[in-house]
């Protein structure tokens, strides 16, 4: 199963608390869009809007891939238990044209000091076919901008791969550069595949 999605990031229900809450959008793209060590396109401008408040959270974010747009639509949860950050939440990814058909998951996080685990528990409609369902799994250490990520699909799904990337803020603008190594089963060539993708991005407070 060839998994294809997005990142999550972002749109708001805005209540009449806002006021007390956090409203952001962002604007982003990229060399190449890969999403989970799988490529959707090559080169990808994409937009989000995120609102959070007292660890609730809800966002909505798009892109353009190959045929059409992807939009996202997440909302969740996430908190902390002494040095142990957690969180809980869902995601929705849609597509216009025939990219992709809609996936939806329930998002899994834990994190403490350098590291995070995160589970994805999903299911993909195929297109009108079997409903598969699938596990995603990473485990990332990070500091100081630098991180490297071990990550894999289990049940319907396969493949594995490792990121590792840099990412720093300069004059407000959202630099970053990553290498990504994914398995035959994710490249959907046969064999393994690297690639080098470069980001850059633009966050905006909206309080």
């Amino acid at each position: 199963m060839n998994i294809r999605k997005s990142a999550l990031i972002a749109s708001a229900l805005i209540v009449t608390s806002a006021a007390q809450a956090e409203v952001s959008a962002n604007l982003g793209f990229a060399s190449e869009y890969y999403y989970r060590g799988i490529f959707q396109a090559e080169s990808s401008a994409s937009s989000g809007l995120d609102f959070e408040k007292d660890g609730f959270y809800a966002g909505t974010w798009a892109a353009d891939v190959s045929d059409g747009l992807e939009i996202d639509g997440y909302f969740g949860y996430g908190g902390e238990v002494g040095d142990v950050g957690y969180s809980v939440g869902y995601t929705g990814y849609f597509y216009t044209g025939d990219f992709d058909d809609t996936y939806q998951e329930i998002n899994l996080g834990s994190s403490f000091g350098l590291l995070a685990l995160d589970v994805a528990i999903g299911e993909y409609d195929n297109f009108g076919g079997p409903t598969l369902d699938y596990t995603y799994y990473s485990l990332t250490l990070e500091k100081d901008g630098f991180y490297g990520k071990y990550a894999g699909f289990s049940q319907d799904a396969s493949g594995e791969y490792f990121e590792a990337g840099y990412s720093a803020t300069v004059a407000e603008i959202n630099l970053g550069i990553t290498l990504i190594f994914n398995d035959r089963d994710l490249s959907g060539t046969g064999e393994s595949d690297e690639a080098i993708v470069f980001t850059i991005g633009k966050s905006f407070d909206l309080r």
